[in-house]
């Protein structure tokens, strides 16, 4: 079985690096033409299990691809709860908090990667659990946090796999081994958008 694992389009919020929670805003006009590009992708598979986040740009996501009518909402694919740093651009965050770094540090009044890490176990439990294909419409940083678990490793590794809105990530095995067949990879045809780096990025301090 393999994991499809698709982050959400693009949306106003993920244009200028606010940190987007539990905060349910849809997709901009750019993001609904990526999601359609998913359609050619996945059209031809039959999923035997189709997930999505309950927030509204997901299911947006799921729903331009073609698959809304088979997904099920899972509450343990919602995006990572940011807490007091909601809405807030990485330069925002450090000047309060110098260094911060999500992966390690976690949010005040939100989650900590832990945290984040226990729902997604139960993400890949409930997938593994099937024969066949499976789907997943969720966010940016707890598809990272994902594929940490799906390799093995802790929640908190996840800060080694950058991952841009409106991509397409498929997960696998090899000979038994938990790996990542595809990641990060943009969708054919797509829209190019403002370049932008991930809120972390934009928040490392110079050397």
């Amino acid at each position: 079985m393999s994991v499809f694992a698709i982050r959400h389009g693009e949306t106003e919020w993920s244009l200028n690096g606010r940190h987007t929670g539990t905060t349910d805003i849809p997709l901009t006009d750019n993001g609904r033409r990526l999601a359609t590009l998913l359609q050619p992708t996945l059209s031809g598979k039959a999923f035997a299990l189709v997930l999505v986040s309950p927030l509204k740009r997901a299911r947006e996501t799921a729903e331009l691809s073609g698959l809304a009518g088979t997904a099920i909402v899972d509450p343990d694919l919602v995006e990572w709860n940011y807490g007091k740093y909601e809405g807030l651009t990485p330069k925002q965050i450090h000047d309060m908090a110098p260094g911060w770094l999500i992966f390690r540090d976690g949010c005040p009044g939100g989650e900590t990667p832990e945290q984040v890490g226990v729902r997604v176990d139960r993400v890949i439990v409930r997938a593994r659990a099937v024969t066949g294909d499976v789907a997943l419409f969720a966010h940016g940083h707890v598809l990272r946090v994902l594929v940490a678990r799906w390799l093995g490793l802790p929640a908190g590794a996840g800060q080694h796999f950058l991952l841009d809105t409106g991509t397409l990530n498929v997960l696998d095995n090899y000979r038994g081994i938990p790996a990542v067949k595809t990641w990060n990879a943009p969708l054919v045809g797509s829209v190019p958008a403002p370049p932008r780096q991930e809120p972390e990025a934009l928040a490392r301090p110079r050397q």
